[in-house]
């Protein structure tokens, strides 16, 4: 089934209101309850493991453009996500609800008619400090700011290889090393901007400011995530006619020793089950829960295709929270989560 005909109601209201947090509840002691929308394709016996028979799918919060870049925050017990054509980060708790994170996230110049000028991929370095992925700036920067107290004031991790300027860095993912793994594909150019260089590459930034291109032969990275080890590197690549989960093997420098595909989703692809491979994350035992064709992909470190969280809609990216407890996706104008075993 596409879509639920609840989903069809929400996207109408979306489409005319501001962000907000659906609740049908108005006494703070009491348990919010959510609407609930898709459903679980379970295929293998071994999503099970994760998710329950009974799990519903719930929309938290809804209104945007184009949600994205899902990291939750420990100590705030929150969630912050991207919507990159509005330059926003949002901030959503269950006590407070939905409120604005930060504005602008990625792109600080004057320029009115940029598709996607916002912040992308969001994670934390080790000191606990933002690190966004900058479409409008095409750039990899920190937050000068507390989580806390945030504001507009960004430091330049890097922003150019070898002398030319990065298409829009999409997604990353630190290692225990402090190696920034990223992409690169070209979604936050606009006609007016200048395509400096002419692959679309998947790169490391070290500790000491050095910057290693990984890989250039892919067509459309984008998502992006690491084994629990440390040991493999997962790509998602964004393209219709070769929509794939890759894995790369990792030697101790943090270089790619060799890849195959995990998985390929190409046949999967069209309108009854929108989206395509994009952000993903490692659930702790190793199984990947990646964005693609349906909603979010369950798959198994061997490429095992587990099932499919199918949201309806085109979903962006995903992330857990800290003890894995929920699942949280950013879906198109939504944003969902769902419970975890």
């Amino acid at each position: 089934m596409k879509n639920s005909s609840l989903l069809y109601l929400l996207l109408a209201f979306s489409a005319c209101s501001s962000p907000s947090t659906s609740s049908s509840s108005n006494d703070e002691n009491e348990a919010i309850s959510y609407q609930t929308v898709g459903s679980v394709d379970r295929l293998e016996q071994e999503l099970d493991l994760f998710i329950s028979e009974n799990a519903k799918i719930e929309v938290i919060a809804s209104g945007f453009e184009w949600s994205e870049g899902p990291l939750w925050l420990a100590d705030q017990n929150a969630l912050i996500f991207s919507d990159v054509p509005t330059n926003k980060i949002w901030k959503w708790t269950e006590k407070d609800s939905l409120g604005l994170f930060l504005e602008p996230s990625g792109y600080l110049g004057t320029e009115t008619n940029k598709k996607e000028p916002g912040s992308n991929g969001l994670t934390l370095n080790a000191d606990g400090e933002l690190i966004l992925c900058q479409h409008g700036e095409r750039r990899i920067a920190k937050m000068n700011a507390s989580l806390s107290d945030p504001t507009s004031d960004f430091s330049v991790l890097v922003s150019d290889f070898e002398g030319k300027k990065f298409n829009s860095p999409n997604d990353l993912v630190f290692n225990e090393a402090g190696q920034l793994f990223f992409t690169d594909p070209p979604y936050g150019l606009d006609d007016w901007n200048t395509k400096e260089l002419d692959f679309q590459g998947v790169y490391r930034l070290d500790p000491d400011g050095s910057l290693n291109l990984l890989l250039d032969t892919l067509n459309r990275p984008n998502g992006i995530g690491l084994s629990p080890d440390g040991k493999t590197l997962y790509i998602a690549q964004s393209d219709a006619q070769k929509a794939r989960y890759y894995a790369y093997g990792l030697d101790g420098e943090g270089n790619v020793l060799s890849g195959k595909i995990l998985l390929d989703a190409t046949e999967s692809v069209g309108t009854q089950l929108p989206g395509l491979p994009d952000g993903m994350t490692v659930h702790s035992s190793g199984t990947l829960f990646a964005s693609g064709p349906g909603g979010v992909l369950v798959i198994s470190p061997d490429g095992k295709h587990l099932g499919t969280i199918k949201t309806g809609q085109g979903t962006a990216n995903c992330a857990f929270d800290e003890d894995e407890s929920y699942l949280y996706m950013t879906a198109d104008a939504f944003l969902m989560r769902i419970k975890m075993k």
